[in-house]
């Protein structure tokens, strides 16, 4: 049998988590991945899929089979852009995944991308930290925004190149009472921050982690009024309630403009987080990936540039 084309329903299975969704991602009908996953079951003489209504995930054999299908996967399209030489610009679909806090200055990097190479076509996921490490290993994504701290516990599997590091403000609406005697752009501790009614990120954001640590450094154990996993949800909550966001300072740039909203700057304790790409260092990187990194690099060395001039914004978001 033919292994390319079942390798590929497989890992579109493993990535849409759906037969529907898989089958039209591969441009096939439902019953066609079904039955080419069935016959790569018997070329293995092993059960890949676990067998419920919906889709519920691989075996323990499946999961084997599936990192196999990956690595095949990738060498296979290296293999293709070697055959067709040097002269081949980089191109094809590119997968970025970033934290949510770090998803607006994955954009502008992917567009910056894409206009400097514009054969590449970038896909921006927003996932949480675990999903973009396991989606690295995986080769599911290429390239990673999140916390580079993270890292430490992954050995040499992951490799990052920084890009800047983030600093944290308080999100409230512009009209709230000013009997705290703070204007825009005054500082706030972290304290003062654990007194407001609060809406957070759930607890498995890693950024929630930083901010619960902030606050029980100043010495405040808060009880959120609300949790939301989306950024989104946050900022409408905090321009139609009574609430207040903690937000990193890339997305003090996206609701900037909203005249509604004000960002106080928190301090006491001083938190700053390094953000980064992370890549799989253990396999080799195609041409669309290279091109990625190289731009990582030359983003990098722009912002220490500007760091030493005094130019510099809070982020790359301000300079993409």
């Amino acid at each position: 049998m033919n292994l390319l084309p079942s390798l590929r329903y497989l890992v579109a299975l493993s990535e849409h988590r759906h037969f529907g969704r898989a089958a039209q991602a591969c441009h096939i009908t439902q019953p066609a991945l079904s039955n080419a996953l069935r016959a790569l079951e018997e070329e293995f003489e092993a059960v890949i899929v676990k067998r419920e209504r919906n889709y519920v995930g691989f075996t323990p054999e499946g999961e084997i089979i599936l990192a196999s299908a990956q690595r095949m996967l990738h060498e296979h399209a290296l293999l293709q852009e070697s055959l067709k030489g040097d002269a081949l610009a980089p191109h094809g679909p590119l997968r970025i995944g970033a934290v949510p806090t770090a998803v607006p200055v994955a954009a502008r990097f992917a567009a910056m991308l894409q206009a400097r190479q514009n054969g590449i076509r970038p896909i921006v996921l927003s996932l949480s930290s675990a999903e973009l490490e396991k989606g690295l290993e995986t080769l599911s994504l290429d390239l990673a925004m999140g916390y580079i701290e993270r890292m430490d516990s992954k050995g040499a599997r992951l490799s990052a190149i920084a890009q800047y590091t983030e600093h944290y403000f308080l999100l409230r609406r512009a009209d709230s009472p000013q009997a705290d005697g703070l204007r825009i752009g005054d500082p706030l501790t972290w304290q003062q921050a654990g007194r407001f009614p609060l809406c957070l990120l759930t607890p498995e954001m890693h950024n929630r982690t930083i901010v619960d640590a902030a606050l029980l450094q100043a010495g405040v154990q808060v009880v959120p009024a609300m949790e939301t996993n989306s950024i989104l949800a946050m900022a409408l909550c905090v321009v139609q309630g009574k609430m207040c966001g903690i937000l990193p300072g890339a997305l003090v740039g996206v609701v900037r403009g909203d005249r509604q909203l004000e960002a106080l700057p928190l301090v006491e304790p001083e938190v700053r987080t390094p953000i980064g790409f992370m890549f799989n260092a253990q396999v080799r990187p195609a041409r669309a990936m290279q091109a990625a990194m190289d731009l990582a690099r030359d983003v990098q060395w722009l912002q220490h540039a500007a760091m030493h001039s005094g130019m510099l914004t809070s982020s790359v978001a301000g300079s993409a």
